[in-house]
């Protein structure tokens, strides 16, 4: 497979082959689907803890005598039926979200979303993203120029998620650049996962052989 590779001013530069086996992969909704909720449910954390009866301070006194008094019998103030007490079946920090995925299903649904991206016209090769400084102007200019590429006419105008950009190798000057924009990630291909494609409408890769060399060592 071949496809075309621009520079930061949108201008076409070259041509690049890629491997079929990473983006000519067919879509399966099934395995995205399994894969992208296993993925959120291992990054979620329980934040929400309600105390139960026995995390409850105070207590430890019998309100009333046991018989005698006409009353219901009780033998804690801190009762879940009580005002003030611990809470029945609450949500609890430690319960565990994470679910298990096998390292071949999260490879093969990374692989068939950045085919299914390049099919739709969504995924867009540059050569290079480099900034001498930090330049949120420069930033802007630059996605003013790829937005005139076919496919990515939209990367301005969209309020949020609009643009990926995969970085081949770090670039503190580049990240920060971007900084400003909300509708703009910048990540390393090493940390890229099948969420980061989910979220974001419009992929750009950069040092594209280096970037698709890393891809293909995840191998199936």
């Amino acid at each position: 497979m071949e496809v075309k590779v621009y520079n930061q001013k949108g201008e076409e530069k070259g041509k690049i082959k890629i491997p079929a086996s990473i983006f000519g992969v067919k879509w399966n909704a099934d395995l995205i689907y399994q894969v992208a909720t296993s993925m959120m449910s291992n990054a979620r954390k329980a934040i929400a803890h309600t105390k139960n009866r026995g995390d409850v301070r105070g207590g430890g006194i019998k309100p009333w005598r046991q018989k005698g008094t006409g009353k219901a019998r009780h033998g804690s103030s801190r009762s879940p039926i009580w005002k003030g007490g611990g809470v029945t079946f609450g949500p609890r920090n430690e319960r565990d979200f994470s679910k298990k995925i096998n390292k071949k299903m999260k490879v093969k649904a990374l692989f068939t979303l950045l085919s299914q991206k390049l099919k739709d016209g969504e995924l867009l090769f540059v050569d290079s993203i480099k900034f001498s400084e930090p330049k949120a102007k420069e930033a802007k200019s630059i996605l003013s120029n790829l937005s005139k590429i076919s496919g990515f006419e939209k990367i301005l105008s969209k309020k949020n998620n609009s643009v990926l950009i995969i970085l081949g190798k770090n670039n503190i000057n580049t990240t920060k650049s971007f900084n400003n924009f909300n509708n703009t990630e910048i990540i390393n291909v090493k940390s890229l996962s099948s969420v980061d494609l989910l979220k974001y409408k419009h992929i750009v890769i950069t040092e594209p052989e280096e970037s698709v060399a890393f891809i293909e060592g995840k191998k199936l």
